[in-house]
């Protein structure tokens, strides 16, 4: 770190200034520093920038203001955030009337503090919150604070308004007995010295954070969200690190190193071509939608918004998806075969009008080229697919239909048997594809439509792999061995798979990823434990045939992964665990073109 007075003398400066050549080593990651408000000045102590420095990131100091878009475009370039120390919040922001004790409060900060929250959170940037900011934090997502420990507090409180020296520790705090981002900071470690600034503090949690320290008195020190690169402290671990305290020095070093891991996520994303194989958006909407917003979805139970558009897709520099025409089993009449068929060309045609609706910002892509084109061109790219093969009944010339209206793949079937194959669940009718299902195989693999095997049967999975002279796919499907699911592959079936060449892609719906998840008493399933299923995958089939197929809109999401925007977070923890460039690039999407353009290559 340089961070001295150089030279008075204006050559010395511009020589050194012209002599610094970037590209040397990837950029410092940039790491946004919420500024504080006096007298109407936006400024923040210089210990939080030399902090930074010490740590290896780039700070970058930011007025406070309240214009959205200056903010967003802001946020879209930051690393990192840290939300600075500073004055007490307006009570009215967790519905309570201001106590005697409430020092002056300054609501213009406080709006501009938790609109750059939201806008670095739903981006997916790191966050750290000290003093204040771990304040707003906690009410940004629902939590209280008191307004003034000393006479809201039910015990005695510690002195937490040190006369000491800012940099001098004058208690300890406690670690939470459980895995937490301070424990990882310094692990083996139990409690930390921490100096004390500050007359509120954190009295109610919010929901889905957890507490991570304690002090003596009682008084919450720590905060996150688990899964997520998002925590706060109460002390100020600026002062004391920038006067060699090594814990503290270690907290910006994670924070750090979390922003520069997001960096290169966006940076790798930026150059490869991603591609989430499975969406249900259309399911979510009844009638006309449209994906250039983020409200509208009616799932059960009902979301307020859904989980993949193109706001959310921009947000997360996700390039492409597979979004698929879902048509519910139904009874297998002529009639009701042919309601299937009719509800199927509506949900397909409220997908290809998303490219009218949004000509600038999407397109309808029906090969690897398109797919290609539309990143270059700075659009999102929607693949159409069916899933649930029923909706053609018996006709074999509806799949004509489906490749002319630009369908991908078709997933064969889904809860229950039809006249193509048996399901995962329900009851077997067929012992794997009837006669009809292979004819339908043989067709697809001459139109150069993929067949997709999740929620097939074994028997099922097994005649397709016999049958089909092109790759097959699991569009969203988890591995068996992890969650005993009958909708997982078993790791024979994996293996299979990728002897033909197909991909399997790893689905985030809970109940796939970890068994009784979301029952009482189980906990819910992760990010982290979808990247198990990933790196089972690989290790049994090689990184060439494993891909992500969220599920979103369908009932997919996992702590840490809930929605389009989010999805690079799969990439950031991929490259924590050591993946390569390449091997991001193939699970991210470059596995699905490949089969694609085989599939495609093969028609006869």
């Amino acid at each position: 770190m340089e961070n001295s007075a150089l030279s008075s003398d204006l050559a010395i400066l511009r020589q050194k200034a012209d002599g610094y050549v970037a590209g040397k080593t990837a950029p410092l990651p940039r790491i946004g520093i919420s500024a504080n408000r006096k007298e109407g000045i936006s400024c923040i102590a210089d210990p939080y920038c030399q902090a930074v420095l010490l740590a290896g990131g780039a700070p970058a100091i930011l007025p406070v203001m309240t214009d959205v878009g200056a903010l967003a475009a802001v946020a879209d370039t930051l690393d990192g955030l840290i939300l600075s120390g500073g004055g007490d919040m307006d009570p009215s922001f967790w519905a309570e009337a201001p106590v005697p004790e409430l020092d002056g409060v300054d609501a213009f900060r406080d709006a501009f503090d938790f609109l750059l929250l939201r806008l670095a959170f739903i981006r997916q940037i790191p966050i750290l919150g000290i003093c204040r900011g771990h304040q707003v934090i906690n009410v940004a997502f629902g939590g209280t604070i008191y307004q003034d420990i000393h006479t809201q507090f039910s015990a005695a409180a510690l002195p937490h308004s040190q006369t000491e020296p800012r940099h001098c520790a004058t208690h300890t705090v406690t670690l939470a007995d459980m895995p937490s981002a301070l424990r990882a900071i310094v692990p083996g470690k139990n409690e930390w010295a921490v100096n004390s600034l500050h007359h509120q503090a954190v009295k109610a949690v919010a929901p889905g954070l957890i507490a991570t320290a304690t002090a003596p008195d009682g008084i919450n020190e720590g905060i996150e969200l688990p899964e997520y690169p998002l925590f706060g402290v109460q002390w100020h671990p600026e002062q004391m690190a920038v006067n060699g305290d090594e814990d503290m020095l270690h907290l910006f070093r994670f924070h750090v190193r979390r922003a520069a891991a997001f960096a290169k996520a966006r940076r790798l994303h930026s150059r490869i071509l991603t591609v989430d194989a499975h969406t249900d958006a259309p399911m979510v909407y009844a009638g006309d939608f449209d994906l250039g917003l983020r409200t509208g979805g009616v799932f059960n139970p009902p979301y307020t918004e859904s989980k993949v558009n193109l706001p959310l897709m921009e947000l997360g520099r996700l390039d492409a998806v597979c979004m698929a025409a879902y048509v519910p089993q139904g009874e297998r009449t002529e009639v009701a075969c042919l309601q299937a068929w009719a509800y199927a060309l509506d949900r397909l045609a409220q997908i290809l009008r998303q490219a009218q609706l949004h000509p600038s910002r999407a397109g309808i892509a029906r090969t690897p080229d398109d797919l290609i084109r539309l990143k270059r061109e700075g659009k999102k790219a929607i693949l159409p697919a069916l899933e649930n093969g029923y909706a053609i009944g018996k006709d074999l010339g509806r799949l004509k239909t489906l490749k002319r209206w630009g369908v991908c793949y078709i997933t064969l079937c889904h809860n229950g048997a039809n006249d193509i194959c048996d399901s995962a669940t329900g009851q077997p009718e067929w012992g794997g594809l009837s006669p009809f299902g292979r004819k339908a195989v043989h067709e697809m693999n001459r139109l150069g439509i993929l067949i997709d095997v999740s929620h097939a049967a074994e028997t099922t999975f097994y005649d397709v792999l016999n049958e089909s002279r092109a790759p097959v796919i699991a569009s969203h499907s988890s591995v068996r061995a992890l969650c005993n699911h009958p909708r997982n592959l078993t790791d024979d079936q994996i293996r299979a798979l990728a002897a033909k060449g197909g991909v399997v892609h790893i689905c985030l719906y809970t109940g796939f990823i970890r068994e009784n998840s979301g029952e009482t008493g189980c906990p819910e399933a992760t990010l982290s434990d979808a990247v198990r299923h990933i790196g089972h995958a690989v290790r049994l089939a090689g990184v060439d045939h494993v891909g992500i197929g969220s599920d979103f809109d369908g009932g997919g999401e996992l702590i840490g992964c809930r929605a389009a925007n989010e999805l690079i977070q799969i990439t950031v923890r991929l490259l924590e665990e050591g993946y390569s460039d390449e091997d991001i690039r193939k699970i991210m999407g470059g596995n699905l073109l490949r089969v694609m353009q085989t599939v495609q290559d093969v028609r006869i």
